[in-house]
């Protein structure tokens, strides 16, 4: 605990936490109110958290939507809460991460979600074309505290930080001003959380290590490879097993299958059925950019399109930054053809009447008789976005001018940097 709160670790805690911003707790407190709270308070906190005195407030509960459809609950610790966790966070890992496994890669300094992806690939190109794809079933709803507190208690021997880490996993949670008390289950939203859901799965990675599987995780995702069907519906019985008696956690029979690599998805990515696999984007991966990019279009019905290309630029950079490791590259043409007729579409809203339609036509090279044919043939917008007409006044470069992002380029410029 003296190490927690040293000078040197809570300023580099205060750093972190108000460089990441994130919403406020129950008390309302914002970053930009921390430090004049701390000049105030925090002697009395520190003696608090040295004298083992210190109670952590309850997190507010936030609903936000699941990529795979629902809502997850997250719960936020108030920005006090948030800088003592990381602070913690930075005692303590450097404690557990040597001893993690090298096929985990969630929330380790030094790894990512692209580098499981690879070894995902790797392991497929290896000979393993079968997946036991395990889906833990509500698992930073479940996690049994006392399975969690046995194996922090292996390597943290200071009962202070081990009973704060307890307060804090059963911190109520508030929902509609009413506070609720946890028994289970570590809230996702604090900074301690990704360490001890780690700390708890390491069992599991080293269960596959000793059996001598191939295999990766990242967070609660973990993907076995094997080599044939049988082999994989014998790991998959005997891993629910595993995780049901040893770590109290629940196998989501519904989601969790024993199939081809290239029929499940990891980390938004999926692999061809190649001898060499490749890596491409997942169709739901997809589907969830164009969901969230129509909310975009629909906003930009009003305004101009260098205000809509300009909005666009940051979720345009950001997916494809993450999906710049896909081989297979129609995706990113589809992509850009689809988004370029989605602005097409909304220009033609725009103009509305068939006398601006053939004027704005003609104001783009096409002559009058077939600008005057375009704009009144009655089709709908969605049609004539994606018409000859359309297409030859508004090609490629015009989008380019404004400011709107290609897919396409993009990937090839950052693989190019690569």
């Amino acid at each position: 605990m003296e190490a927690i709160v040293s000078r040197e670790n809570m300023m580099a805690a205060y750093d972190r936490v108000v460089g990441n911003k994130g919403a406020a707790g129950i008390d309302g407190m914002t970053v930009e109110y921390l430090k004049p709270y701390l000049v105030e308070h925090w002697p009395r906190i520190r003696e608090e958290l040295l004298a083992d005195r210190y109670r952590p407030m309850p997190v507010r509960g936030v609903e936000i939507p699941k990529p795979g459809g629902g809502t997850r609950l997250l719960g936020i610790p108030t920005v006090l809460d948030r800088l003592i966790q990381q602070a913690m966070h930075q005692v303590l890992l450097p404690l557990f991460d040597p001893g993690f496994s090298g096929s985990s890669y969630g929330f380790r300094p030094g790894r990512s979600a692209h580098q499981a992806v690879l070894a995902a690939r790797s392991h497929v190109a290896a000979g393993h074309r079968w997946v036991v794809d395990l889906d833990l079933e509500k698992f930073f709803d479940r996690v049994n505290h006392d399975v969690l507190m046995a194996r922090v208690a292996r390597r943290v021997a200071d009962k202070r930080v081990l009973r704060l880490i307890r307060r804090y996993l059963q911190a109520g949670m508030m929902t509609g001003g009413l506070a609720t008390a946890r028994t289970e289950g570590t809230p996702q939203g604090g900074p301690l959380s990704p360490l001890l859901s780690n700390i708890l799965l390491d069992d599991l990675d080293k269960e596959l290590e000793r059996r001598g599987h191939a295999f990766c995780r990242y967070a609660d995702d973990c993907n076995v490879y094997v080599q044939s069907r049988r082999a994989g519906e014998r790991i998959m019985a005997s891993i629910t097993r595993f995780l049901g008696e040893r770590l109290r956690l629940t196998v989501n029979a519904g989601k969790s299958a024993v199939e081809r690599p290239w029929a499940r998805t990891f980390l938004s990515y999926t692999v061809t059925s190649h001898k060499k696999p490749r890596l491409r984007v997942a169709a739901r991966a997809v589907d969830r950019l164009k969901g969230k990019l129509r909310a975009v279009f629909r906003q930009g019905r009003g305004r101009s399109l260098v205000r809509t290309a300009g909005d666009l630029a940051p979720i345009l950079r950001g997916w494809t930054a993450y999906f710049r490791l896909a081989e297979v590259k129609g995706i990113f043409e589809a992509l850009d053809g689809w988004l370029r007729r989605k602005l097409r579409c909304i220009l033609w809203r725009q103009w509305k009447r068939p006398r601006t339609r053939a004027a704005r036509l003609m104001q783009r090279g096409l002559d009058e008789a077939r600008a005057w044919q375009s704009a009144m043939n009655g089709r709908g917008p969605w049609w004539n976005a994606g018409a000859s007409h359309m297409n030859d006044a508004f090609r490629k470069a015009f989008f380019d001018q404004l400011g709107l992002l290609s897919f396409m380029d993009q990937h090839r410029r950052l693989n190019h940097a690569a």
